[in-house]
């Protein structure tokens, strides 16, 4: 693809082409916006170039000569990409004797081998994601083997546009994100607002029933704490952090610190272990605009955090612990599989060797003994320790980071932490940092493309519509909808001077499970006529039904969590 623009367009200048889980993207600095024709001319030319079977050829040229080819042409990024390079050569890739690139490679042989491709997209993205730098445009492919596996990817593609949360989420009244806010941050309509605390306060019970306490922390802490947790040093640049009466502060990025204090407020025993603290905790990170996305990348958002201290011997049945309460979430909110990761120490980090060694193999054995497979993810841990990533698929496949569960030896040590063993010593606990649905905004965004917007009963915010036929009806709906405010189903009145037809059809597209119509016959029997939007009897419409017995059918849908 750079190959075909670059002998397209004389005036671009190339940035990074990496693939992707979907695909491949590469950056381009260009003067004049790309058109969707302009598309069409690259997938022309690169047709070409793969019927001319050109071969990948790879050099390993010194950064002297590389920087040398790169500054005559002018390629600004490649030699930018060059100076933060640590080794002494680079890798240069060429296609036949038509392209040269600066890339890691590997490459397959030749073009010829590139079987079905399709260009996808244009996007706007900074140079290297900072805000700060050139605004380049990028082109977004993906490529398979066989048209049959294109075409369903470009079916998945049409059906995850319908999906689409940041759509859904305003035409069903859930949230908005606008600028006069801020980039990043969610205001909660109240069908959202509602949606969420469903969420919550399923969260709370199941932490309560599993021995969580709940506490509740400051969105402001001194800079200090940060810098003796590790944040400071490592999150800086993702922190806000401003000034009053001469002390420096910071909102706080993580719910880790105020956890710590609560265990530190008394002296600890062994029989006090484990401890499992647990907050709905606001927190705000600094992400760079250009990685915002709906809910799924915010600048303000709540985990649904837990922090556990215990020994080294509860350790694993700890962690054990926690994956069943992911599992068990997850089948509650409908997702049915996911993939788990183990990833181990990054280049930076706190801790000792021996610490990491015991952690990784706590979190590796865990899994191991809950006959988990898992891929593990070199140097992609905290700064303090290994973590397990549990990623949810949804309805059409994709893939979602939600839950996280870190082994973590190295805040303890730096908060001095103690308990009293039964020996009279003092030791010192081991911290496991824990969320189930990650982020309750990504987690959200999840949540309405997994449905659709159609959730089942039990979550839906609205749940019955009522849709008197003419005024008449007014006042038996009226008690009818105070029936089921008593029995604890969420209803909402249509008393609006429309057509039945457009009052029924918006109550289908705002995706309420149940529409009730009331005319004449239904006030003079006192039997309601049901249209039903989930389940078996989705699209179909039953008359004659008790008004107690209807109660009861929604009643039991949402005991049953459906």
């Amino acid at each position: 693809m750079a190959q075909a623009v670059t002998e397209l367009f004389s005036d671009v200048k190339v940035a990074i082409g990496p693939s992707i889980e979907d695909g491949f993207y590469y950056d381009f600095d260009k003067p004049e916006p790309f058109s969707p024709e302009d598309l069409e001319k690259i997938e022309a030319k690169m047709r070409e170039i793969i019927k001319a079977n050109l071969p990948f050829l790879c050099e390993e040229w010194d950064k002297e000569k590389a920087t040398a080819y790169f500054k005559e042409h002018g390629e600004k990024y490649k030699l930018e990409l060059i100076k933060d390079i640590p080794d002494d050569t680079v890798s240069i890739y060429k296609t036949g004797d038509g392209f040269l690139d600066l890339c890691r490679g590997p490459h397959i042989s030749s073009t010829g081998e590139i079987k079905v491709f399709k260009l996808l997209s244009i996007a706007g993205a900074y140079w290297r994601g900072d805000e700060r730098n050139a605004m380049l445009q990028r082109i977004y492919g993906t490529c398979f083997a066989t048209d049959k596996e294109l075409k369903q990817y470009l079916n998945r593609i049409e059906e995850a546009k319908k999906r689409d949360h940041r759509k859904l989420g305003t035409e069903l009244g859930f949230f908005e994100m606008s600028p006069e806010m801020g980039a990043g941050l969610v205001l909660y309509h109240p069908k959202g607002a509602l949606l969420r605390t469903l969420i919550e306060d399923y969260e709370k019970k199941e932490h309560f029933k599993r021995g969580y306490k709940m506490i509740i922390g400051p969105h402001v802490m001194k800079s200090d704490v940060w810098i003796r947790s590790g944040h400071y040093e490592y999150y800086k640049d993702n922190m806000y952090i401003f000034e009053i009466e001469g002390q420096e502060y910071a909102i706080k990025p993580m719910n880790c610190p105020g956890h710590i204090m609560v265990y530190q407020s008394k002296i600890r025993s062994y029989r006090d272990l484990p401890l499992r603290f647990f907050e709905l905790g606001t927190v705000y990170r600094h992400e760079k605009s250009g990685v915002l996305h709906g809910l799924l990348r915010v600048r303000g958002f709540t985990q649904d955090d837990a922090h556990i201290f215990c020994t080294e011997d509860q350790l694993k049945d700890e962690i054990k612990s926690i994956i069943d309460f992911v599992a068990d979430t997850m089948k509650v909110f409908g997702f049915k599989e996911w993939i788990v990761e183990l990833s181990t120490r990054p280049e930076k980090s706190i801790g000792t060797d021996e610490d990491w060694v015991r952690a990784t193999t706590a979190l590796k054995d865990s899994l191991t003994e809950k006959g988990l497979e898992f891929e593990i993810n070199e140097g992609d841990g905290a700064f303090y320790g290994p973590k397990i990533d549990i990623k949810l698929k949804d309805a059409i496949g994709r893939s979602w980071q939600c839950a996280t569960i870190q082994c973590d030896f190295a805040l303890p040590n730096r908060f001095d932490l103690h308990y009293a063993a039964d020996d009279g010593t003092l030791k010192k606990p081991i911290m496991l940092h824990r969320v189930l649905l990650g982020s309750l905004e990504r987690f959200l965004g999840a949540l309405i493309e997994h449905y659709a917007g159609a959730f089942p009963v039990w979550l839906s915010p609205e749940q019955v519509r009522i849709v008197p036929v003419t005024d008449k009806q007014h006042g038996f709906v009226k008690q009818l909808k105070e029936k089921l405010d008593i029995a604890e189903i969420r209803t909402e009145l249509d008393l609006r001077n429309e057509k039945v037809g457009y009052k029924i059809r918006e109550a289908v597209t705002q995706k309420v499970p149940y529409i009730l119509v009331v005319g004449e016959k239904e006030v003079t029997s006192g039997m309601l006529s049901v249209r039903y939007e989930r389940g078996e009897n989705k699209g179909q419409v039953e008359n004659n039904i008790n008004i107690e017995d209807f109660i009861s059918q929604v009643k039991e849908k949402i005991s049953l969590r459906n």
